[in-house]
Formats: C-alpha cells, sequence, structure tokens
C-alpha cells in the first residue's frame, strides 16, 4: 500500500502521517515542496524528513545528511526499523519521532543534538542502552517511557533538564 502527495499540496500538518501503515508515500513529481525517497517523505530540498512510513521494509536507515530537522513523529510505529542513524546535521529529536518503534535496539544520537522531545523513544521496547551525548541540555516528558529493555542509559553533566515521567513504565 501506499499514498501519492499530488502537486496541488503545498503545506502538510504536523505528525500528520503518524502510526499510518503505508508502505510507502509517493510525490507527484512536479510537486513544488515535496519529495519521495525510497518511499520516505521529505520537504522538496531533503532538508526537513517528515515521515518514515510504519510499515517500510528498512530493518536499518541512515538518515540523510542534509537533513537538519526530524519532524514529530516521523518514525512513529516503525515495526521493521532495528537500526538508525542520525547525522551531524540534526540538532535535535522532536516529540514522539520515534515512539512505538518496538523493534528499535540501535540509535546513533551525534553531538550535534542539543535536546530529546517528549515522548521521543515512548514505548521502544528493544532498546537496550542509550548514550546522550554531551550536547544535550534537555530531556522531554516520557521520553523514554515504557522502554522495558533498557538496561543502561548515561545521562551527561550537561543535562539540565528532565522532563516529567522521563523514564518511567
Amino acid at each position: 500500500e501506499s499514498i501519492t502527495i499530488p502537486t496541488s499540496v503545498t503545506s502538510i500538518g504536523d505528525s500528520a502521517f503518524s502510526g499510518c501503515s503505508w508502505l510507502s508515500i509517493d510525490v507527484e513529481s512536479n510537486n513544488m515542496n515535496y519529495v519521495s525517497k525510497d518511499g520516505i517523505l521529505f520537504t522538496k530540498n531533503l532538508e526537513i524528513l517528515i515521515c518514515f512510513p510504519s510499515n517500510h521494509q528498512f530493518t536499518t536507515y541512515q538518515i540523510p545528511t542534509s537533513v537538519t530537522s526530524i519532524a514529530d513523529s516521523a518514525f512513529y510505529d516503525c515495526q521493521y526499523l532495528h537500526s538508525i542513524r542520525i547525522p551531524t546535521s540534526v540538532t535535535s529529536i522532536g516529540d514522539s519521532t520515534f515512539s512505538y518503534c518496538e523493534n528499535l535496539q540501535s540509535i546513533t544520537i551525534p553531538t550535534s543534538v542539543t535536546s530529546i522531545g517528549d515522548k521521543a523513544f515512548f514505548g521502544c521496547f528493544g532498546l537496550k542502552s542509550i548514550t546522550i551525548p554531551s550536547s544535550v541540555t534537555s530531556i522531554g516528558d516520557s521520553a523514554f517511557s515504557r522502554c522495558s529493555h533498557l538496561q543502561s542509559i548515561r545521562i551527561p553533566t550537561s543535562v539540565t533538564s528532565i522532563g516529567d515521567s522521563t523514564f518511567s513504565y
């Protein structure tokens, strides 16, 4: 299953495709604002990753180095994703970005990231350990809630704010 974004679409709101079970997102070639690369939705200039479809078949993914921002809920409920690499061009991990990626085991957070949003990794049951880089100053509410297999987390001294229920189960 897939969805096609027509040329007429000039704006896509926050979490517009959150949890949708498509295999891919296509964009009509003459759309001036959006583009699909490997079935993944980006802004035309590839600076914002908008949606990685939840049933996309990639098990590992390296976000392109052109990406500076990952939209809220961009990877929500990605069932097949085991590993992801975020480039140093990204400065924050938004709200619910990786929520319910139940099989996510490995993620590399670069030193360019300064904040981790609310529910960023909520329900990532497969996540066993995570290293938060010393560039991070804030971790949002419920950022790692329901990560039931999380055995190791290192919080650097740069963190000045930890939100409500951040590590709760």
